[in-house]
């Protein structure tokens, strides 16, 4: 079985669509249809209905779905415990970050790892740390830097690198700015935007308010810091914030009973192997929170 006609096949099912598909494999329409045809030649049955527009996966593509993965992350694995031999640091490594990492954490990293090791060849995609977090899970990927969950369950394994610190911040001419101290239950009176309901940040801010029987009054909600940071300085709502991200656009409150902060760090599947790229990444990660202790 062509591994490449598995691959469009679970491009298809990710992006629901062929001209996605396409896109992602960096192919064309027509080449995506034909292998996705051809495969299902080989297996002798429909893989998706057509339905004008609209695919859907039939019965058996349901079935090849989580034998399809397994194929391909065993052939991946396969290949990355086979290039270790050589113990050359080369090739491409797949990493998934979230924008205000990239931006705020990563830079100083990537600049030390591309000098040490021009052989390799980076890919890096921005997304939501939880969507990062199901991409390693998958073997879309082999490493992310994101912000950690609580609790991290086998197969995935968790390592901080940064304690990120959060501030409670509101705009300079907010009715609460020059007070000397705010309580929550003033907070819970204004309303607040923060990252979306299924993100660490927000659980965090939700359980806080919680333990003291409030809720925050939640008008919008977007996973983008730098956004949180621009509807802040308008005087649209209260929001929490990084701290490395506080700068005279924003008043930082002293809240009663608020002491928030987050993990920030890497993530990867304990049963897949690391690739010689993957694993000098992780020992730079690593010399990066031995220098900031």
């Amino acid at each position: 079985m062509d591994t490449a006609n598995l691959q469009a096949f679970l491009a298809v099912v990710h992006t629901g669509s062929f001209s996605r598909a396409a896109e992602q494999l960096h192919l064309t329409q027509p080449a995506v249809s034909k292998r996705i045809a051809a495969l299902e030649q080989q297996l002798d049955c429909l893989l998706f209905d057509r339905i004008g527009r609209h695919i859907a996966l039939t019965e058996a593509g349901r079935a090849l779905k989580p034998r399809a993965e397994h194929l391909l992350n065993l052939l991946h694995d396969t290949r990355r415990a086979l290039g270790n031999l050589s113990s050359r640091v080369q090739g491409q490594l797949s990493i998934a970050t979230s924008h205000h990492i990239g931006l705020h954490r990563l830079p100083q990293v990537l600049r030390r790892f591309s000098k040490a090791f021009p052989g390799v060849a980076l890919d890096i995609r921005f997304l939501d740390s939880e969507v990062a977090h199901e991409q390693v899970l998958q073997g879309a990927i082999e490493l992310a830097v994101v912000t950690l969950p609580p609790h991290s369950e086998p197969p995935m394994r968790s390592e901080r690198i940064w304690q990120d610190p959060l501030a409670v911040v509101v705009a300079p001419d907010h009715p609460l700015a020059n007070q000397s101290t705010v309580t929550l239950a003033q907070l819970a009176e204004h309303p607040a935007v923060l990252p979306d309901s299924h993100t660490v940040t927000h659980r965090i801010v939700s359980e806080l308010f919680a333990q003291h029987a409030l809720t925050p009054r939640i008008s919008m909600t977007t996973n983008y810091m730098e956004t949180l940071k621009m509807l802040v300085s308008i005087g649209l709502a209260w929001s929490v914030l990084p701290n490395t991200m506080l700068d005279d656009q924003v008043r930082s409150l002293p809240v009663k009973a608020a002491s928030l902060q987050r993990e920030l760090g890497y993530v990867r599947h304990t049963g897949r192997t690391l690739s010689n790229a993957a694993q000098a990444f992780i020992d730079i990660l690593q010399q990066e929170r031995e220098t900031r202790a």
